[in-house]
C-alpha cells in the first residue's frame, strides 16, 4: 500500500491592517471632491456670511464691522417682505403645477411602448439642451402684446391680454423649465412599481381610480418628494426668467440680490438677502420633506 505524502499546510493569515490603513484609500480618493467642495462652496458661503455683518458706506463701500443692521433692514422692511412672499409664492405655485403635470406625464410615459417611450422622453428632456435665457426670450415673445398667444385670442375677438411682466408669465415659464426635474424622479419611481400589483387590485374589483389613488400614488411619493424639492429650490433661486419676464417692477429675491451687488453696490445688504433666502429655502424644503415623508410612512403602514 503506497504511502501518501502530505505536504504540511503553511498558509498563514494575512496581518490585520490598522484602521487608518483601511480608511486611507477612501480618503485619498474623496480628497479632490472635498477640496473642490471646500474651495467652491464652503469658503464662498462663509465669505458671504461674513459679509452680511459689514457696514456699507456709499462713499467708500463695505466697511469691516460686526453689526446686525443689514438683517434688521431685511427682516423688518415691508419692501423685502413683499419680495420674499412673491418669491416663495411663485416657487410654491410652480412646484404644485410641476407635481400635477409631471406626475401625469410620467404615468403616461411609463405606460407607453418602447419606441414611443424613448421618443417622448427625448421630447421631455430636449428643453434642457436649450439655454434658459433663450427659453425666457421665447416665452417673452409668446406672451407679449403682439405675441402668438394674443394673436390667437384676437382671431376669436378676445384680448389683447397683458401677460408679459406679470407673475403669470414667470410661473408659466418656470413651470416649463422645471418640468423635466419633476418628470424624471417620478418616472424612476414608476419603473420600480410592479405592474402585477395594479393587476391584483383590479382583479379584486377595485376601480381604476381607486387603484391609482390607493396603489400607484403612494408608491410615487418618493419621486414626487425629490422632484418637488429640486423644483422648489431651483425656482426660489431663479434669476434669468424673473428678470426677463418680470421686468424691473416684479422683484424676487435673486433679482434683489443682483440689484444690491451690481446696481446699488451695497454688497453687505445683497449678501444678507442671499443668506436669508438660503435659510428660508432650507426651512421650507425641510418642512415639506418632513410632512410628505410622514404621510408616506403612514400610507405604507
Amino acid at each position: 500500500m503506497a504511502e501518501t505524502l502530505q505536504v504540511p499546510h503553511t498558509d498563514t493569515a494575512p496581518a490585520a491592517r490598522a484602521p487608518w490603513q483601511a480608511y486611507l484609500p477612501m480618503w485619498v480618493m474623496s480628497a479632490p471632491a472635498m477640496l473642490l467642495f471646500v474651495a467652491l462652496v464652503l469658503i464662498p458661503l462663509l465669505m458671504t456670511l461674513a459679509l452680511t455683518f459689514y457696514q456699507f458706506d456709499p462713499a467708500s463701500g463695505p466697511i469691516a464691522a460686526f453689526q446686525f443692521e443689514n438683517y434688521k433692514e431685511v427682516l423688518f422692511d415691508a419692501y423685502f417682505h413683499t419680495i420674499f412672499l412673491r418669491t416663495f409664492g411663485i416657487s410654491l405655485t410652480v412646484t404644485a403645477i410641476c407635481a400635477v403635470v409631471g406626475t401625469f406625464e410620467a404615468y403616461v410615459l411609463s405606460r407607453m411602448g418602447d419606441p414611443w417611450r424613448s421618443l417622448f422622453l427625448l421630447v421631455i428632456l430636449s428643453p434642457l439642451l436649450v439655454s434658459i435665457v433663450v427659453r425666457a426670450f421665447g416665452w417673452s415673445m409668446l406672451l407679449s402684446s403682439g405675441g402668438l398667444i394674443n394673436q390667437a385670442f384676437g382671431l376669436v375677438g378676445m384680448g389683447p391680454f397683458k401677460m408679459e411682466y406679470t407673475n403669470f408669465a414667470i410661473v408659466v415659464a418656470l413651470s416649463h423649465v422645471m418640468l423635466p426635474f419633476m418628470v424624471i424622479p417620478v418616472w424612476t419611481s414608476l419603473q420600480r412599481l410592479d405592474p402585477q400589483t395594479e393587476n391584483a387590485a383590479l382583479s379584486l374589483m377595485a376601480s381604476p381610480a381607486t387603484t391609482l389613488r390607493r396603489i400607484v400614488l403612494p408608491q410615487l411619493v418618493p419621486g414626487i418628494l425629490s422632484g418637488s424639492l429640486m423644483v422648489f429650490g431651483l425656482s426660489a433661486s431663479a434669476f434669468a426668467i424673473p428678470s426677463l419676464l418680470g421686468g424691473r417692477r416684479l422683484k424676487v429675491a435673486a433679482t434683489a440680490v443682483y440689484d444690491q451687488f451690481l446696481s446699488s453696490l451695497n454688497w453687505p445688504l445683497g449678501a444678507t438677502i442671499a443668506v436669508l433666502l438660503l435659510v428660508a429655502n432650507l426651512i421650507v424644503m425641510l418642512t415639506y420633506y418632513r410632512l410628505l415623508d410622514r404621510r408616506y410612512s403612514r400610507s405604507m403602514g
